[in-house]
């Protein structure tokens, strides 16, 4: 027997319709399930701010500026004398333990030597321009008539034929001696030389005074050196 079904219900006709259909809602479900987004619920805990309360610190002060002590009062003198009987003992007693006799010689008080100290005798000063000045004795003569007896011209000099003017500076002592010569200006040739030595050997002069007093006074002379 063949079974026949109604075209209402026949289904063959539409399975490409379902088909389609199905193949629609596939797709759309994988989409929404690609683009669904899942969230995680986050607890944010929001951490309570507590002030911490500090104690502030005492300052004990220990040193106290406290004011000066008053000055202690003056000792009172009393005027009143008190009569102290013989028979009260005195505590303080002073006892000599050494005697003396008609007969004990006291030697007489010899005070210690005062020692001095020596006192370091500093150069003294040599003046330039004093009231009176130092002089050779007899004068300026006198002293190019020394210079001129006493100077032996050098052979150096002569040979070579050196002449000139020598400039000596030298100290003239309170004493009247001659010291420190040096020559300021010189021709050589053994000129300079020859004019210290003869300088040295000056006898001594008439020393400078100052204030009245004889002063050590610095002094300078040509020496001439003159070919004939």
């Amino acid at each position: 027997m063949e079974l026949k079904k109604s075209p209402q219900a026949d289904l063959e006709n539409k399975k490409g319709l379902y088909g389609s259909l199905g193949l629609v809602l596939a797709l759309a479900i994988v989409l929404v399930a690609f683009e669904w987004k899942s969230y995680d619920n986050e607890k944010i805990e929001v951490a309570a701010r507590t002030a911490i309360e500090t104690e502030e610190e005492m300052i004990i002060q220990t040193e106290q500026n406290l004011p000066p002590p008053p000055p202690p009062p003056p000792a009172q003198v009393s005027d009143q004398i008190e009569i102290v009987e013989d028979d009260v003992e005195i505590e303080t007693e002073v006892r000599i333990d050494a005697e003396a006799t008609e007969t004990t010689v006291v030697e007489d008080y010899v005070a210690p030597p005062v020692v001095v100290e020596e006192e370091e005798v500093a150069e003294e000063e040599i003046f330039q321009i004093v009231e009176e000045m130092p002089s050779y004795p007899g004068g300026m003569q006198s002293l190019y008539e020394y210079l001129s007896e006493n100077i032996r011209y050098p052979v150096v000099a002569m040979e070579s034929g050196i002449q000139g003017r020598v400039y000596v500076t030298f100290v003239v002592e309170k004493d009247g001696s001659i010291s420190d010569v040096k020559v300021l200006r010189g021709i050589g040739g053994g000129c300079d030389e020859e004019a210290v030595r003869v300088i040295k050997a000056m006898p001594k002069w008439h020393p400078g005074k100052q204030r009245g007093r004889a002063v050590r006074v610095l002094y300078n002379v040509p020496v001439n050196f003159t070919l004939n």
